[in-house]
């Protein structure tokens, strides 16, 4: 499983452009899917184009929530692939041009060892990801409580880790994860790496996570 991290409030490597919002490339499970827009189309093909990832090459689409900062590039990416599967929210609305758009509410595999928590407290949902060593979360700004988003994660197997944004939640709420990548809204970094030395990985434009056996 690999998660290329493409925007991000702060930049891992000096030649792509920081911005407030999120977008990152899951790979695995034989599906390439692109979590999340950003906030602007701009920086999101810039940062893709200097990272390799082709448009035409992504298969799918994962929406979290509807703030602009997740969705702010999607018009512009659909201008580039129309033929993906674009998953959104049940409460989103507003997406066109596209071959098709799903709305999730409840949870839900939506291929094999990829899943969706489903709209959690009516605003956002997680991807959930099998890997070798558990399941790992990839989260827009985690809204709902982390513990609320582990615990409807954990319907679909042992819980790895957690990648994305994690908003105000406090640490101790990660507890017993192996993984930690806290990026975006975060606004406990340096007392989640503290408390989790060993789990901490920071994130940033251009981080490559992979997580192999």
């Amino acid at each position: 499983m690999k998660i290329t991290i493409i925007c991000d409030n702060t930049a891992f490597r000096n030649d792509l452009q920081a911005d407030w919002g999120f977008s990152s490339l899951i790979e695995g499970n034989k599906r390439k899917i692109l979590f999340d827009t950003g906030g602007r189309g701009s920086i999101l093909l810039s940062n893709m184009k200097k990272l390799g990832i082709a448009p035409r090459e992504i298969d799918d689409i994962f929406i979290s929530h509807s703030h602009f900062d997740h969705t702010g590039g999607l018009s512009v990416f659909l201008e580039h692939n129309n033929e993906v599967k674009v998953w959104v929210p049940h409460s989103f609305r507003g997406v066109k041009n596209v071959k098709e758009v799903i709305e999730i509410k409840d949870a839900r595999e939506l291929y094999e060892g990829i899943y969706s928590t489903g709209e959690l407290e009516g605003i956002e949902q997680s991807l959930c990801v099998k890997s070798p060593k558990g399941i790992v979360i990839i989260a827009g700004c985690s809204h709902p409580p982390v513990e609320y988003i582990l615990g409807a994660a954990s319907e679909f197997g042992s819980i790895y880790g957690i990648i994305g944004g994690l908003h105000g939640n406090r640490p101790e709420s990660l507890k017993g994860l192996g993984l930690i990548c806290g990026t975006h809204c975060t606004q406990y970094k340096q007392e989640i790496k503290s408390l989790y030395p060993e789990q901490y990985i920071d994130g940033g434009a251009g981080k490559i996570i992979e997580i192999n056996e």
